[in-house]
């Protein structure tokens, strides 16, 4: 960090809005009065996993983007999924005395201590994505309607699998909420048809290549698999380029998210659907969140807990569908 080392003595609250301004945007540090930290402070925090991924790779741009055109600096960090570097992220964020911070966590139970920590020294954190099973920790949980959502994509795919067959799950990270509410709800839609039969259900952990692995190995043990439904589109990939590669390729995959690398494939009769969740969306909607309890004095203004319709994406509407989010019919 490049600390700047010519400043005049001209009072402790403008030394702590040029400290918060180091490793932020470029903007130049301004701050304003107030009777907290959190108030005088311009800087928002935004923590999700890595940008590797695509969704949180927008997560990011979106916060960042909202966070900037509404007058703050930014300080743009990844945990990796890992909670210890998460709680060093989220000490970085109380020591420079940020105003907000804006989180995909890693993981429900193992973030509620580092986001209480930085509630005491009155920073509040507005989740996206992922929840938390504890209330009034964050001051908003704002996620997609996972189950919802599953419910769209259980349907699709049973629809594609005409009811009957034999199928595989690709489940996700078993620490992340979501992963357990996506499966419960393909399966609410699911275990209603007596005639399709999961033979495997294997966690490949949000990820592709692991995906990839899983699915070869299911697919020598199941010859008359017919379809995979996973739970994200970095698994989907991974499952549908497994099946390219084995002797039936027509083997049906659907996955979750929206991703453009899945509705692009689904443009070209690849991977059949997904569902997209509003991952733009949801993180402008923290920011402005943020923003509104911050010049309020720390009065929320919408509940704690609050989900976003997820869209089913198949070859019908994916030419309206860019960068997690439908832009027209």
């Amino acid at each position: 960090m490049k600390i700047v080392r010519k400043v005049l003595p001209i009072g402790a609250a403008a030394l702590l809005a040029l400290t918060a301004a180091c490793g932020g945007s470029d903007d130049s540090p301004s701050s304003s009065g107030g009777e907290s930290a959190a108030a005088s402070s311009k800087l928002i925090v935004i923590i999700t996993p890595s940008p590797d991924n695509v969704f949180f790779k927008a997560e990011q741009e979106a916060a960042d983007a909202q966070a900037k055109k509404l007058g703050y600096q930014t300080l743009v960090l990844s945990h990796d999924d890992d909670p210890t570097k998460q709680s060093q992220e989220i000490d970085t964020a109380i020591s420079r005395k940020a105003a907000a911070i804006i989180l995909d966590n890693a993981g429900a139970d193992s973030s509620e201590a580092a986001i209480q920590r930085a509630k005491d020294q009155k920073i509040p954190t507005f989740l996206i994505d992922r929840e938390i099973n504890k209330t009034g920790v964050a001051v908003a949980q704002i996620v997609s309607n996972n189950s919802q959502g599953a419910g769209l994509g259980g349907s699709e795919f049973a629809k594609l699998m005409g009811n009957k067959g034999e199928y595989a799950e690709l489940t996700g990270k078993a620490t992340d909420t979501n992963a357990g509410v996506r499966s419960q709800g393909y399966h609410g839609i699911l275990d209603q048809y007596p005639d399709m039969k999961m033979v495997a259900q294997q966690s490949a952990n949000w990820d592709q290549a692991e995906a990839l692995q899983k699915t070869q190995t299911i697919l020598q043990a199941h010859p008359n698999i017919k379809g995979i439904i996973a739970g994200n589109d970095t698994m989907a990939l991974g499952a549908y380029a497994a099946v390219q590669a084995s002797k039936n390729k027509k083997i049906i995959v659907t996955g979750f998210d929206g991703s453009p690398d899945v509705v692009s494939s689904i443009l070209k009769g690849g991977i059949k659907a997904t569902v997209l969740q509003p991952a733009s969306q949801i993180s402008q909607m923290a920011v402005d969140q943020a923003d509104a309890y911050i010049k309020a004095g720390g009065k929320a203004s919408q509940p704690e807990k609050q989900s976003v319709d997820c869209v089913l994406v198949n070859a019908d509407n994916a030419k309206s569908v860019t960068n997690f989010a439908v832009t027209g019919s």
